[in-house]
């Protein structure tokens, strides 16, 4: 291992990372679209429980490596000093709409990639193309525009982050280091609580162990990345799990083959894919599968378009902000959940109307 770059140890990682957490999705029909759909729909909050739990599993897990001194959250992308607001709001709002068009997440659509569903090799394909022309082209041109023009500047206020606890502080005159300690747990079993209040959660352990098992893969990604890649001399970015920007990667690595510089995000897709093929190659599951009709292809690629944009532009999708942002307490990924969480019931709702 001390011969390997960091860049390679952290894709070594993230490929069993990304495994885990396709297997996980293949095998518990773990999907954060149909969970918003299950409870507008059915009234049923258990998959929306699993994501829940997922996210208390992760908070509490990061907050953990972060006050044990293992790694420094604030090196993520999620605790900048500005809150781009905005983009988490418009953003999130346009992915949740997206993910539905497109029948679920990034995350979803790799894994029934993995399964055999070529519906899905072309929302993916989509999401990829949007997600890099959002990133690095024509789309980056209204991205960072809306970026530079309504981003906050945090110092005013005194917050060196947007963490939760360091906004708190900074307007009430606290200590950021004790709220730091004590504010995630607190959240992470509040959130707890929520789930595990609920009978019909409790007896599904399908849904327990879905979010238990997600959640500890994104606790792993930032363990990957902090702390068994890390090198003082060749250093590469924190992070853990989130598929919207690392889509475009990988298609960009497919086709040009950068060698030693594949990322951790590239690596993470491969193993999500890989891990949900072997799960429904095990269970008799993969079957090849087509659109409908040239509408559900139109709608599909509509919502994968939506998505790519919206996830770059909130910095991330429902894993990447509704799990790994919020391990980390930032604003900004609350911001974007929620709005991911309405964009979703949004779309629901515009969907059931045009299928009228």
């Amino acid at each position: 291992m001390e011969d390997l770059s960091p860049h390679i140890i952290g894709a070594l990682a993230a490929l069993p990372i990304g495994f885990v957490f396709g297997a996980v999705v293949q095998r518990t029909n773990f999907c954060t679209m149909g969970a918003v759909s299950d409870v507008v729909l059915f009234g049923d909050w258990r998959r929306l429980r699993s994501w829940l739990f997922a996210i208390a599993v992760a908070m509490a897990g990061s907050q953990a490596l972060l006050t044990s001194g293992l790694i420094d959250l604030n090196q993520s992308i999620y605790l900048s000093g500005r809150l781009s607001w905005a983009g988490a709001i418009i953003g999130g709002t346009l992915f949740g709409i997206g993910m539905v068009f497109a029948g679920g997440c990034g995350s979803r659509n790799l894994a029934r990639l993995g399964s055999g569903d070529l519906r899905a090799f072309v929302v993916i394909l989509v999401l990829g193309i949007s997600a890099t022309m959002t990133l690095h082209g024509l789309l980056a041109l209204p991205r960072v525009g809306l970026e530079n023009t309504t981003a906050t500047d945090l110092s005013g206020l005194g917050a060196e982050s947007e963490a939760l606890p360091a906004i708190i502080a900074a307007m009430l005159g606290l200590e950021t280091e004790g709220l730091i300690r004590h504010l995630g747990f607190l959240i992470a079993l509040l959130i707890l609580l929520f789930c595990f209040l609920s009978t019909p959660f409790r007896q599904s352990r399908r849904d327990m162990v879905a979010g238990m098992l997600i959640g500890l893969t994104v606790i792993s990604g930032w363990w990957a990345t902090g702390v068994l890649a890390l090198d003082e001399f060749d250093t590469i970015r924190l992070e853990s799990l989130t598929f919207v920007a690392p889509v475009g990667d990988s298609l960009i690595y497919l086709m040009t083959f950068t060698g030693d510089r594949i990322s951790f995000g590239v690596a993470a897709v491969a193993g999500v894919i890989l891990g949900a093929f072997c799960v429904s190659a095990w269970r008799s599951e993969f079957r090849f599968q087509g659109f409908a009709d040239s509408a559900d292809v139109l709608r599909s690629m509509l919502g994968a378009t939506l998505m790519g944009f919206g996830g770059v532009t909130a910095l991330g999708c429902t894993i990447g902000q509704g799990i790994t942002g919020l391990s980390t307490l930032s604003l900004g990924s609350l911001l974007a959940f929620t709005s991911l969480i309405g964009g979703a019931v949004l779309g629901i709702h515009l969907l059931e109307r045009f299928s009228e």
